[in-house]
């Protein structure tokens, strides 16, 4: 069951990212890019974790996923930040 929930989860997530992504390339606004590409960085994130937990369960790939993941919210914040200026 937890299966499940994982590639749910990474099909939630990469959806969310090619939507945003799709947004953003029709109207340009510059949150939607920095919002698109935390979920790119999510979406990794949770691929990753499918990989790690069900695929390759013999290697552990914990400090592999969590740099898409930061990668992600840094560009979220970056993004936060200049736009704010």
């Amino acid at each position: 069951m937890a299966e499940l929930v994982y590639v749910l989860c990474a099909i939630t997530s990469t959806t969310c990212a090619v939507l945003l992504s799709r947004s953003f390339l029709a109207t340009h606004n510059r949150l939607l890019l920095w919002t698109a590409l935390c979920f790119v960085g999510l979406a990794a994130n949770n691929v990753l974790l499918v990989v790690d937990l069900v695929l390759v369960t013999d290697v552990d790939l914990s400090t592999v996923r969590i740099v898409p993941a930061v990668a992600g919210f840094a560009a979220l914040v970056y993004g936060l930040v200049t736009e704010a200026e």
